[in-house]
């Protein structure tokens, strides 16, 4: 390279490492020179007119407003994630700033929370209360508690599941430790009609009028069908409810909703409890809880036979309510590749977790299982 060529080769790395608003690593790294060499150029082209003044003023005044840009982004990031904080005590700030040191400027976090960093000073300096030490522990059950219970607890339900364990703690202060680390029961709604009453068959009265109490087990049983959407097609799922602890005593899956799924259900449910003469099986109008041949299994048994009002969901609310419950809690949350995977979930689910674990508002907050065994 020639020496003229070499003096504007120079000149340009000047020119770009003081107005393109790169730092001079990257001008060198881009260049293909040292970064020693890069500063030396610098140094000796710094009082020349290899720059123009006005170039200077240009370079100057971009790069403060690319300051001011990073500093006006930092601070909308500290309040995106601060903001429940900021309303809070000074404490929770200062708590904010401890976990976040490594991703935000401690010096603007103070200025962004409005509290001093003086005050942080302290702050790190004073021993931990006795109310901040069992904060510590109520929380590291709280977040255990969303895998145990598959996300589905909100603030009364995770009060009760940590009272269950020994910690004294009520509603508010875990309400407070779940809102500020982020932590809410998922929930989401869709609907589908699977209810067909436009049929000829025989309709039952409405023997419960919206009454879902039961004395004991084998008294009201309830059921009904829903739906769950699979990149094969539907598959519906028919459930028996013993309303007495909202126990699933009876369910089955089919990719047609016939009458055969609903009987099923009620098989597996006879099965299971035996129940006396007299229990009171309460459905919808749908011509599969209206076929002859349920009908025929239901007068064999004793039951007595109730039915909800025409287009009235809440006659059967019990169990629209466990319909409700576990597509937020399971059905909802993913997307199934095959019936048989949503089949093998929905076991896991009833057996492993709703009967045995869930608890309930409508049962003290005790799961299916526990409160039969208590009134038992």
């Amino acid at each position: 390279m020639g020496t003229k060529r070499t003096d504007e080769f120079r000149a340009d790395a000047v020119r770009i490492a003081l107005t393109s608003g790169l730092t001079r690593k990257q001008v060198a790294s881009d260049l293909g020179i040292g970064i020693s060499t890069l500063n030396k150029w610098v140094t000796a082209h710094r009082d020349t007119d290899v720059v123009s003044k006005e170039d200077l003023d240009l370079a100057r005044e971009n790069e403060r407003l690319r300051r001011e840009n990073r500093i006006l982004k930092e601070e909308r990031e500290i309040l995106k994630k601060g903001n429940a904080v900021l309303r809070g005590a000074k404490a929770m700030r200062f708590r904010f700033i401890e976990e976040h040191r490594d991703a935000f400027s401690t010096d603007r976090m103070c200025s962004v929370l409005d509290v001093s960093a003086r005050g942080l000073r302290a702050y790190r300096s004073r021993p931990a209360s006795r109310r901040q030490r069992t904060d510590v522990v109520v929380l590291a059950h709280i977040k255990e508690q969303p895998r145990l219970s598959l996300g589905s607890y909100g603030r009364p339900r995770m009060t009760e599941e940590l009272k269950e364990l020994g910690l004294n703690v009520g509603h508010r202060r875990v309400g407070r430790l779940m809102r500020e680390n982020g932590i809410w029961a998922e929930r989401s709604r869709k609907y589908k009609a699977t209810t067909d009453s436009n049929h000829a068959l025989n309709i039952a009265p409405n023997l419960l009028s919206r009454d879902f109490h039961a004395d004991r087990s084998n008294q009201k049983w309830a059921g009904d069908i829903s739906y769950v959407w699979t990149r094969e097609g539907w598959l519906y799922l028919a459930v028996i409810l013993d309303l007495h602890s909202r126990r699933v005593i009876g369910w089955a899956v089919s990719n047609r909703m016939k009458r055969d799924l609903a009987i099923r259900a009620l098989k597996m449910a006879v099965a299971l409890r035996q129940p006396p003469k007299g229990c009171i099986h309460h459905t919808d109008r749908g011509s599969q809880y209206c076929s002859h041949d349920y009908q025929k299994l239901l007068r064999q048994h004793g039951f007595k036979v109730s039915m909800r009002g025409k287009g009235n969901c809440y006659d059967n609310a019990a169990v629209e309510t466990y319909f409700k419950t576990i597509k937020a809690e399971l059905i909802w949350r993913r997307s199934w590749p095959t019936r048989r995977a949503a089949e093998l979930a929905i076991f896991e689910y009833i057996n492993g977790f709703y009967n045995p674990r869930r608890r309930h508002s409508a049962l003290g907050w005790k799961s299916p299982v526990a409160f039969e065994r208590k009134v038992a």
